[in-house]
């Protein structure tokens, strides 16, 4: 019979603090702290020291895509490389007591978060996948551009001043069309991406751009339980109790532009979708507040569009069959 001491030793875990030009890599929460340029060459010379290290896990944080070659190149070289939440590493780092920051110290921050967490290895992005992703997020760039400009037109007063205004708008537009336009030919040329748009755009209420949105930030979709998506689009509901209190129940967390996707998109199902209407109408005749209605819609849609994904299937109305 084997004792605690008999068993395999896990490696050590790695946190590696991503800049623009500079990888900071700790070996460990107290090990030493070593740095490599963020290229080619320094993502080679990275993936041969962890090998000789035989790491437990490599976390970095998601950076706004500096991190996204070091990752590939990690992957391709076989080590367990997990991306995560920047807010989430913060958290951590203040739980922890750790209030200064630098890279190297956001590096051991890191290294201490996956060895007391021991975050579990997703699956990343395939590189066919990358292609959509990138100008969905640059949609959603665009869109949020768009959102600003309006507000500002709307506050200003000078003439000269809303002309200029009009003027981004007006080509702001452009690039959310030519956006939409490249999103659609990647997904058009795609098989199973064109399938799946096929099949989700089957779902009264859901649209070109909801499927844009849940193909490029949600590849998940129809391959997990229904628990397990809802709590990556943020539309999971989170108790908040405590002794005998009993609080509301909120969503929060997950993919902000996939929850704001399936909100819109529920919006327009409630009018157009039976079985969502149904839904939605009970859920207010029984006194559920304005927001938590359509909220509830969404995570209706969600889920009928995971199993329609999982189960390889268009919209059926329940409602008459």
């Amino acid at each position: 019979m084997s004792t605690p001491d008999d068993r395999p030793r896990e490696g050590p875990s790695i946190g590696i603090d991503v800049s623009k030009d500079r990888l900071d890599v700790a070996v460990g929460s107290t090990g030493a702290v070593r740095g490599f340029d963020n290229d080619a060459a320094g993502h080679v010379a990275l993936a041969r020291h962890l090998r000789t290290v035989a790491p437990a896990r490599v976390v970095l944080e998601a950076t706004g895509g500096y991190e996204r070659a070091a990752v590939a190149a990690l992957a391709a070289a076989g080590l367990p490389v997990i991306v995560v939440n920047p807010r989430r590493a913060r958290e951590f780092a203040r739980a922890a007591g750790v209030v200064a920051k630098t890279d190297r110290l956001d590096a051991c921050v890191l290294a201490l978060y996956a060895e007391r967490l021991k975050p579990a290895p997703r699956p990343l992005p395939s590189p066919q996948q990358q292609v959509l992703e990138d100008p969905v997020a640059r949609r959603a760039q665009l869109v949020g551009m768009l959102t600003q400009e309006k507000n500002r037109l709307r506050q200003a007063a000078a003439p000269r001043i809303q002309k200029s205004i009009e003027a981004i708008i007006k080509a702001l537009r452009k690039q959310i069309d030519d956006a939409e336009d490249d999103i659609a030919r990647e997904i058009e040329d795609s098989p199973v991406w064109k399938d799946a748009a096929e099949r989700m755009d089957s779902v009264p209420g859901v649209g070109f751009k909801t499927v844009c949105v849940l193909l490029g930030a949600l590849p998940e979709l129809g391959t997990l339980s229904r628990q397990c998506i809802a709590a990556l689009a943020g539309l999971a509901p989170v108790n908040r109790d405590s002794g005998k209190m009993r609080g509301k129940r909120t969503i929060g967390g997950g993919r902000a532009d996939v929850r704001t996707a399936l909100y819109l998109a529920a919006l327009s199902a409630v009018r157009h979708n039976p079985a969502i209407k149904k839904f939605y109408d009970r859920l207010v005749e029984a006194g559920k507040p304005k927001k938590v209605a359509p909220t509830a819609a969404a995570h209706k849609l969600l889920t009928i569009l995971n199993a329609i994904l999982r189960e390889t299937t268009t919209w059926r109305n329940p409602m008459t069959t």
